[in-house]
C-alpha cells in the first residue's frame, strides 16, 4: 500500500472582532471534507461528470472539482474552454477501467493499493491523467522490486514515460548486478542501442573487461544470423585496450572478420600495449582506456613513517567504488625510509633503514601468488631513496647514504641481467625526492639538500652571524649565552631529468613554492607536485609542470596542508595519501578531478603515514584476505 497524505497541523485563531476562539483543526476537516466527498462519489450523489474508460467502458462518476485540484490533466479539461468542460459524459481513450477507479479514490483518499499485477497499469494512467502523486507512489513501489530479472524491462518503463528518479535508480541496479542480469532472458531482448548503451556505462560492474566482451558476444550469438553485423558497434563499446593481448588474440580477433571499424579497434588496443606506461599518456584519452569505476584498479599504500618515526608494516588496500581502505598484508621487513615501485605485478622493496644500519637489500612481493623473493642488492645502501620504473627498468634515485650522507648518484636494475648498475649523478644530493616518468625521461622533483653550515644566534645583540637558512630537522644546541643550528636539510624547488639515451641530468624549471618533500605523480601529459615544505613549513600548493614548455602552474590548493604525501593517478583521479602537518602524521586522503579542478575527501587510511608508497594496481590483483 502506497500513500499520499496532505494533513495539516491543527491550528487555533482568534477573532479580533468578537473575541470568541475559533478552532479550526485543518487536518481533520480536509479528512472529513474528502470523506464525505467520497460518500458520495460512492452512492454517486452530487457528482457533476461521469469518466467512462474508453478500453472496457467502466462508468466512474466524479467531481470535477476533486480532480481539477488533483491533476493539471483534469484541471485543462474541466477549467478551460475544451468540449468536455462542458460535457456530462467524458471517455478516456486508452484508459483501463479497473486502472481509472483506484486512481479517482485516489484523488479522494490521498491513498492506493498497489501490486506486482497492477502498477504498470497504474503507472502509464497516472502518467497520462499527470497525477504526480500517483506516479511517485508507483515509481516507488517498482524501485523497491527491483531484482535482476525485471531491472531492464523496470529501465524501459521508466524511460517510456519519463520518470527519471525510477530510471535512474533501475540503471544503477543494473549495473550493479550486471553479471546476474546478463543470464536473464531480458537481457538477450534487448535491442543493439540498448545494449550499447548499457555497455557504454561507467559504472557497469563486472570481475574484469573480458568478462564485458564475453558478455556481449553471448547477446550477438543469441541470434547471429541477424546480430552480427552489430559486432563493430558494440566492440567500440568494450575497452580493449584493457583486454590482455593473448585474450585479444584468442577471443577477439577471431570475430572481427575483415571489418574496417574493428581492425581500427584491435590497432588502437595492440598500439596501447605495445607502448611503455610512460608513454601511453601520449595518446589521446578515449573511454576504451578508462577503467570503469567498479572494474577500475585500486591502490596500494606501502610502508612510511608512524608518530615515532617508527616504519609502518602493514600493507593497505583502497577499493574505489566502496571507498574503503582495508589492511591487506604485512611488508616483508620491518624497516623504515625504503623506497618501493611496482614492476610487472611485483612490490619491490629498495633499500630503507633498519636497526641503526641503512640497507642496500632488495625484495620482490609478486602480488597475484604472493610469494617473496630476494633480489640482488644495490651498490650502494640507501634510505629514503626514491624509485621509479622506465623502460623496463628500475630506478633508484638519491637518498641518503649509510654515513648520513645526501646521495646524488643514481642506479638502475635490469631484470633480464639480474643486476645493478651505476647511471650518472644527478646535479644535486636528493633525499626524499620526487620521481616522475614523462615522455622516455625521468624527472628528479625537490626533495631536500644537505646542509653544513652553522649558525648562532646571540639573545642580546639579536644578531645572526652567518647565513640564515631555512633547515628541516637541524641540530641545536646552547653553548654560553648563544644558541647554534647546526646542519640540517634545506628546501629544492629544483628538478632535472634524465634521459636514458645520452645518460645525461639537464636542469629544468625550478618550482614556484615548493622546495622539498612533495609528492609526485603524472597524468595526462603534466607532472604534478602536491604539498611538501615552502621556507620550513608545509603547504597545501599544488603545482603543474609542463614539458612543452618547462613551466610550472599553480593549481587548486589541497584542503589540508601537508608534506611527505603519497600520489597516485586512479583512473581519472589523481589521488594525495597521508603526509604529516608538521606535528604528526596524517591518514587524510584527497582525489582531484582533473576536469572540475576540485579537491575532494576520500576515506581515510587505517594508519596515518608520512611518505607512503602509493600504486595504481590491476584488478588481477587478490583482494584483501578476510579477517
Amino acid at each position: 500500500m502506497s500513500s499520499v497524505n496532505g494533513n495539516q497541523e491543527e491550528s487555533s485563531t482568534r477573532d479580533s472582532t468578537t473575541g470568541d476562539i475559533l478552532d479550526s483543526s485543518v487536518g481533520s476537516h480536509a479528512d472529513t471534507l474528502l470523506k464525505r466527498m467520497q460518500h458520495f462519489v460512492d452512492n454517486q450523489q452530487l457528482c457533476d461528470v461521469v469518466l467512462i474508460a474508453g478500453i472496457d467502458g467502466k462508468r466512474v462518476s466524479v467531481h470535477r472539482l476533486v480532480l481539477s485540484a488533483s491533476s493539471e490533466y483534469f484541471l485543462a479539461m474541466f477549467a478551460g474552454s475544451l468540449r468536455e468542460s462542458k460535457e456530462h459524459e467524458v471517455t478516456l481513450g486508452e484508459v483501463h477501467g479497473d486502472a481509472l477507479q483506484l486512481l479517482v479514490q485516489h484523488c479522494y483518499t490521498g491513498s492506493i493499493e498497489l501490486h506486482e499485477d497492477n502498477v504498470k497499469m497504474l503507472l502509464a494512467t497516472a502518467k497520462m491523467l499527470q497525477l504526480t502523486s500517483a506516479v511517485a507512489a508507483c515509481c516507488n513501489f517498482l524501485a523497491r522490486q527491483l531484482h535482476p530479472s525485471n531491472c531492464l524491462g523496470f529501465a524501459f518503463l521508466a524511460e517510456q514515460y519519463s520518470c527519471t528518479e525510477l530510471l535512474r535508480v533501475a540503471q544503477a541496479y543494473t549495473c550493479q548486478h550486471f553479471m546476474e542480469v546478463c543470464h536473464d532472458q531480458e537481457f538477450f531482448q534487448l535491442n543493439a542501442d540498448q545494449l550499447g548503451k548499457l555497455l557504454s556505462d561507467d559504472e557497469l560492474n563486472g570481475p574484469t573487461e573480458e568478462d564485458v566482451f564475453h558478455t556481449m558476444m553471448s547477446w550477438v550469438r543469441h541470434d547471429a544470423p541477424t546480430r552480427e553485423q552489430h559486432i563493430p558497434e558494440l566492440l567500440a563499446k568494450v575497452r580493449l585496450p584493457l583486454l590482455q593481448p593473448l585474450f585479444i588474440v584468442d577471443h577477439v580477433e577471431n570475430v572481427c572478420n575483415a571489418s574496417n571499424e574493428c581492425q581500427q579497434l584491435l590497432f588502437e588496443a595492440f598500439k596501447w600495449h605495445l607502448l611503455p606506461p610512460e608513454r601511453r599518456s601520449l595518446i589521446a584519452a578515449t573511454e576504451r582506456t578508462k577503467p570503469r569505476k567498479h572494474i577500475c584498479c585500486g591502490l596500494l599504500a606501502v610502508g612510511g613513517t608512524d608518530e615515532s618515526l617508527k616504519g609502518v608494516t602493514t600493507i593497505e588496500s583502497y577499493c574505489p567504488h566502496l571507498n574503503k581502505w582495508t589492511t591487506w598484508k604485512q611488508t616483508i621487513e620491518y624497516r623504515c625510509k625504503l623506497g618501493a615501485a611496482v614492476m610487472n605485478n611485483k612490490l619491490i622493496l629498495v633499500g630503507g633503514y633498519h636497526e641503526r644500519q641503512v640497507l642496500n637489500s632488495v625484495e620482490s612481493l609478486d602480488l597475484n601468488t604472493m610469494a617473496c623473493v630476494p633480489l640482488n642488492p644495490m651498490r650502494t645502501a640507501r634510505c629514503n631513496v626514491s624509485v621509479a620504473v622506465l623502460g623496463g627498468h628500475l630506478y633508484a634515485v638519491g637518498g641518503n647514504g649509510d654515513d648520513g650522507s645526501i646521495l646524488k648518484t643514481v642506479e638502475r636494475w635490469d631484470p633480464i641481467a639480474r643486476t645493478w648498475s651505476y647511471l650518472s649523478s644527478m646535479c644535486t644530493g636528493r633525499t626524499c625526492p620526487g620521481v616522475a616518468v614523462l615522455d622516455l625521461r625521468l624527472y628528479a622533483i625537490g626533495g631536500s639538500l644537505g646542509n653544513r653550515s652553522m649558525e648562532s644566534y646571540d639573545p642580546q645583540t639579536n644578531y645572526v652571524s652567518l647565513m640564515s637558512a631555512a633547515r628541516s630537522s637541524p641540530g641545536v644546541g646552547l653553548f654560553g649565552r648563544c644558541s647554534y643550528a647546526i646542519g640540517g636539510s634545506l628546501g629544492n624547488r629544483s628538478m632535472e631529468s634524465y634521459d636514458p639515451q645520452t645518460n645525461k641530468w639537464s636542469l629544468r624549471a625550478p618550482m614556484n613554492r615548493s622546495n622539498g618533500e612533495v609528492g609526485v605523480t603524472v597524468a595526462n601529459g603534466f607532472i604534478y607536485a602536491l604539498g611538501g615544505l615552502c621556507d620550513g613549513y608545509h603547504t597545501k600548493t599544488v603545482e603543474r609542470y609542463d614539458p612543452t614548455t618547462d613551466t610550472w602552474t599553480v593549481i587548486c590548493s589541497l584542503a589540508v596542508e601537508r608534506y611527505g604525501i603519497g600520489c597516485a593517478l586512479l583512473g581519472d583521479r589523481l589521488i594525495a595519501v597521508g603526509g604529516s602537518n608538521g606535528n604528526s602524521p596524517l591518514n587524510d586522503v584527497e582525489e582531484y578531478d582533473l576536469v572540475r579542478n576540485v579537491w575532494n575527501q576520500l576515506a581515510p587510511m587505517s594508519v596515518p603515514r608520512v611518505r607512503p608508497h602509493v600504486f595504481n594496481i590491476p584488478n588481477i590483483i587478490p583482494p584483501p584476505p578476510a579477517p
